[in-house]
């Protein structure tokens, strides 16, 4: 294995670890919007277990797709900004899509009256979504120099920047 892909592969298990913590509290904190919620213990634990792992997979995917559309593993030290707007945007596609599919279509679950909603979604796995992102953008960027050393971008793509070349 080479530097650089030991580099990505530790990126992306950092965002992995991050994505598993922030989304493990906001599950627990939401459960309580789904009918799930009345269930004994075990299955409720199951169930914030089962959906936390699912968000990370859901993060990390947003995070890789990040990286292929601006060609940067490290686009959370490098380009923060486009990185996480991508990664927005992409998890709130996919998860109205998915709130949609499962509410509606298969009724794999379903929300208590005090959810609130728009457009027929829960607000809460919206904002979730809204919010997450860019608190693991920055935790990222906290951590990250810590753990495998400062972020260096070479001179020439400093210059490219500079020369109007390469977009932020």
């Amino acid at each position: 294995m080479t530097a650089r892909q030991g580099g990505v592969i530790a990126g992306a298990g950092l965002w992995s670890a991050l994505a598993f913590a922030l989304n493990l509290v906001w599950e627990i904190a939401h459960v309580r919007l789904y009918t799930i919620w009345a269930a004994d213990g075990t299955t409720v634990a199951w169930s914030v277990l089962h959906c936390t792992l699912g968000d990370a997979a859901i993060a990390l995917a947003m995070y890789a797709l990040a990286g292929v559309v601006l060609w940067r593993a490290d686009w959370p030290a490098s380009r923060p900004w486009t990185g996480g707007a991508v990664v927005v945007i992409g998890a709130l596609a996919f998860t109205a899509w998915s709130e949609w599919y499962n509410v509606y279509r298969t009724v794999n679950w379903a929300y208590t009256p005090s959810m609130p909603m728009i457009f027929g979604i829960g607000l809460s796995p919206l904002l979730q979504w809204l919010i997450l992102p860019p608190a693991m953008v920055g935790a990222y960027r906290t951590l990250a120099p810590m753990l495998f050393g400062p972020h260096r971008i070479d001179t020439g793509q400093l210059r490219n920047r500079a020369q109007g070349k390469i977009a932020l």
